[in-house]
């Protein structure tokens, strides 16, 4: 840890120290602690994972050529043009005037969204704000910052960038030319958001020096692939973040995407070989950007052991914001949330 960063973690319900049994065939904690939560599902979303024991969860090793395979890869980006456009959405809001957004991406592929304009105030900074991997990906109009516009990207085959050969449905989504390293869907939703930055940019050139961008769950992933090649963004937010510890979410059961792909690998265990490099626990090692990290304790959709991993690797300025539950309703969550997002105004005001 780099001495000069002071590291914060807030905890909202603090587990009591428990001893932890390990499956030695997996190395994994085996799920012999009370579960938070009463639910319906064949496995504990918990996992056996204290947050004491999560908070000590490494990332998994590194390919020798892992920083040369994603330099290259923005090197080529950066040399392409975005060709924005905005127009005029049908979406009514107080504070802000809509737009639908398009600008093009790797591969020439056009990538669709949302830009939000702050009415009353002039734009000085940017706010770039990543999907999940399903539900509703309309824009959230609740302005975190007043003089921010926002700006909506839906990654590619996903929400209104759904397009041919990409699957909208997260199983198949997520398992797309995975054994074809350098076309890997990940490594192209990683490309969007390096465009979308250029985007907004093109749009807005006066915000340069002042971009925060959030991601959650699918795009927290992304996000943390994404961040370490991407000096244009300052800040940082990843909520409930995917794609952390392959081996280890791979090996565990949830809900999520994380099931097709593991059932993906049992049959082509090959592919194995290419998810080092699209491993958010991997990439986090070298962000230096500030980071503010929501992980959550319980989550059936993204493995907790992997949400943890992703923080734990960062060695940048951190903030962790421990969540009782992730992709799962519970009786504390809005007040949870209300905290969360009191925070994320405070640590976002300095961009």
């Amino acid at each position: 840890m780099n001495a000069e960063f002071q590291n914060h973690v807030v905890i909202s319900d603090l587990d009591s120290a428990a001893s932890i049994q390990y499956d030695s065939n997996k190395g994994v904690p085996s799920p012999s602690q009370r579960v938070s939560f009463e639910h319906s599902y064949s496995f504990d979303p918990t996992y056996g994972y204290s947050l004491d024991r999560l908070l000590q969860v490494e990332a998994p090793a590194e390919p020798a050529d892992f920083c040369t395979f994603w330099t290259e890869r923005r090197a080529r980006i950066a040399e392409l043009d975005p060709r924005t456009k905005l127009r005029q959405a049908e979406i009514k809001n107080a504070e802000y005037e809509v737009f639908y957004l398009s600008y093009r991406s790797s591969g020439g592929l056009k990538i669709r969204g949302w830009a939000a304009i702050p009415k009353h105030r002039p734009v000085v900074r940017a706010m770039i704000l990543g999907h999940g991997y399903s539900g509703d990906m309309r824009p959230d109009l609740r302005p975190l910052l007043d003089d921010a516009v926002c700006i909506y990207p839906c990654f590619r085959g996903l929400g209104r960038s759904v397009a041919p050969p990409y699957s909208d449905i997260p199983d198949y989504h997520v398992t797309h030319d995975i054994h074809r390293k350098d076309l890997y869907v990940l490594g192209g939703c990683v490309e969007d958001l390096w465009m979308a930055v250029s985007a907004t940019l093109a749009l807005f050139p006066a915000v340069e020096g002042r971009i925060g961008y959030m991601g959650i769950s699918f795009s927290g992933g992304v996000g943390a692939l994404a961040l370490p090649w991407e000096p244009r963004i300052q800040r940082a937010h990843l909520n409930i973040p995917s794609f952390g510890h392959h081996p280890l979410r791979v090996a565990l059961p949830t809900v999520g995407s994380t099931r097709g792909l593991a059932a993906f690998v049992r049959l082509n265990p090959g592919v194995m070989a290419n998810l080092p490099y699209f491993d958010a626990a991997v990439a986090t090692r070298h962000i230096k950007q500030p980071m503010h990290v929501a992980a959550a304790k319980f989550d059936p959709v993204v493995a907790p052991p992997s949400q943890f991993a992703i923080y734990n690797a960062i060695t940048a300025e951190k903030t962790l914001f421990v969540l009782e539950a992730g992709h799962f309703e519970h009786s504390e969550q809005q007040t949870e949330d209300r905290r969360l997002r009191a925070e994320l105004q405070e640590f976002f005001a300095s961009l």
